[in-house]
């Protein structure tokens, strides 16, 4: 953990906590939770005496009613310290979720009233102090991130950035933790939202370098061609066989000094940072957006970064396959056949089937590397964006334990999974006339099964889990979570809370 009293984010914003009480804080906003319908107790009434009544008088009048996601910003008088109150509704249920969007609002909502400096009322909220510590900040940091980089319009035009972020009253371990969890979503979200022009898979080895430049329990190894010619990775070579950027295979070991005996956690990220689908084009509409297809690749990445950030107790070795997926007359064709690592045959009859052939060769070099329990991120299907939306990833695997594991995971870090069938009956899709399997199937069901299910034949021994985050990687429209429109970072608080609960 970061020193005590250290901030525990990315330069320039500061996350503390401090024992003040809430009419005596400095900060430009204030913010204080009520429910619905809302109610003022403790601190909250407290706050309302001081402003007179204010509050009361905004909830007789119906302005303040506790919806989810609500934000009414109040000018605060003589007997408050703060500028601003602003009044976070949590909707009826007050969970974990709730507080997270309370505290994205009030971020959104104040740097839009230009403010920099922010603390919230932690005893206003209904939840465990630590939670409430933790949901707040993870809130307050991913509400308030945008992605502007490409802009050129005067910054004096757009909402200010927060320098502080208080949490009177807050949990300091929790707070310190959740900052750099969050901090580290946020870096994922930069990846994801970096267009192709600007991040090819050069990007992400270089990423990995500096992640384990600033980490001195992190090296890493960025492989070529040449080494994956020499490895006999076919299936990622495939992919890579159009040209265009060159492939990296980038490998990442956070080694701690004292790691739990007989783990190592294998994190393995789908790094297309551009898919046109090759010769089984994509649509013009589709093809929109295919910067994201690099998600998991930079779930992986930071989730990294954070567990060795945190120092977490747990060998981890992190694989990524960085490539594009391109169109050329040396690219993949269907009907061709190539052979993976692990010495499996693999017919192609669809080149947009592109992301199970690069993870194959990359899960068969996890464990390789010794990894024990394996968990995969990629933007895999379409089919599963149709199965479950943009709120939940699908999550397959055949060790019901370890499925559980990362089930829990996310509730606790509030990217939730639906769990799907994984079954041999998919197996007879793959059936190939000349290989031992193909790539994708022609019977057009259960296509996120399908993927999954190829997946497991290079899985190896040992707990896996697939988690195909097409839905959730990158939002296009309000989830309800206080996230905007883009990158989500899906995956690197799922993937800490696992790591953590490995030790």
């Amino acid at each position: 953990m970061p020193e005590a009293g250290r901030p525990a984010a990315r330069l320039g914003m500061r996350i503390t906590t401090a024992n003040t009480s809430p009419l005596r804080a400095s900060a430009d906003v204030l913010v204080v939770t009520v429910a619905k319908p809302p109610t003022l107790e403790g601190v909250a009434a407290e706050i309302d005496s001081a402003l007179g009544g204010t509050i009361s008088d905004l909830i007789k009048a119906g302005e303040i009613r506790g919806a989810r996601g609500q934000v009414t910003l109040v000018h605060a008088g003589s007997g408050v310290r703060a500028r601003r109150i602003a009044v976070a509704g949590l909707g009826k249920a007050a969970e974990g979720d709730a507080v997270r969007h309370a505290a994205a609002a009030a971020a959104r909502a104040a740097t839009t009233a230009r403010a920099k400096t922010l603390a919230f009322a932690v005893d206003t909220v209904p939840l465990d102090r630590d939670l409430a510590s933790r949901c707040l900040v993870e809130g307050a940091v991913l509400g308030e991130y945008r992605f502007d980089r490409f802009r050129s319009g005067p910054a004096k035009e757009r909402p200010s950035r927060l320098d502080t972020v208080t949490l009177l009253n807050g949990k300091r371990r929790a707070t310190e933790r959740a900052g750099v969890v969050a901090e580290a979503v946020n870096r994922a979200r930069d990846l994801q939202n970096t267009p192709s022009n600007h991040l090819g898979p050069d990007g992400l080895a270089e990423r990995a370098r500096a992640i384990a430049a600033a980490h001195k329990t992190v090296t890493t190894t960025v492989n070529d061609r040449r080494f994956l010619e020499r490895k006999k990775m076919g299936a990622f070579l495939a992919v890579a066989a159009a040209g265009g950027p060159d492939p990296a295979l980038i490998t990442l070991r956070h080694r701690p000094a004292k790691p739990a005996k007989g783990v190592m956690l294998g994190l393995v990220g789908k790094g297309l940072t551009f898919d046109t689908g090759g010769y089984s084009l994509k649509p013009a509409r589709s093809m929109t957006g295919m910067k994201f297809d690099m998600s998991g690749a930079a779930a992986v990445l930071e989730a990294t970064a954070a567990i060795a950030e945190l120092d977490l107790p747990i060998e981890v070795v992190t694989v990524v396959g960085a490539v594009e997926n391109l169109v050329s007359a040396t690219g993949m064709r269907p009907d061709d056949i190539v052979t993976a690592a692990n010495g499996k045959t693999i017919e192609i009859t669809n080149t947009d089937a592109e992301g199970r052939l690069v993870l194959a060769d990359c899960l068969y070099h996890a464990r390789a590397q010794g990894a024990t329990h394996v968990v995969d991120l990629a933007t895999l299907t379409g089919a599963m964006i149709v199965a479950l939306g943009d709120m939940h990833a699908g999550v397959f695997g055949r060790d019901d334990a370890f499925v559980e594991r990362v089930e829990t995971a996310g509730e606790l870090g509030g990217e939730h999974v639906w769990r799907m069938p994984l079954h041999d009956t998919y197996k007879r899709f793959m059936r190939s006339d000349v290989a031992d399997m193909r790539n994708a199937s022609t019977a057009g069901k259960g296509g996120a099964c399908y993927a999954a299910r190829f997946l497991q034949e290079f899985a190896g021994d040992g707990p896996w889990a697939h988690l195909d985050i097409a839905g959730v990687a990158d939002i296009d429209t309000d989830r309800g979570d206080g996230l905007a429109k883009g990158g989500s970072g899906w995956g690197v608080r799922l993937l800490v809370e696992l790591a953590q609960s490995l030790c």
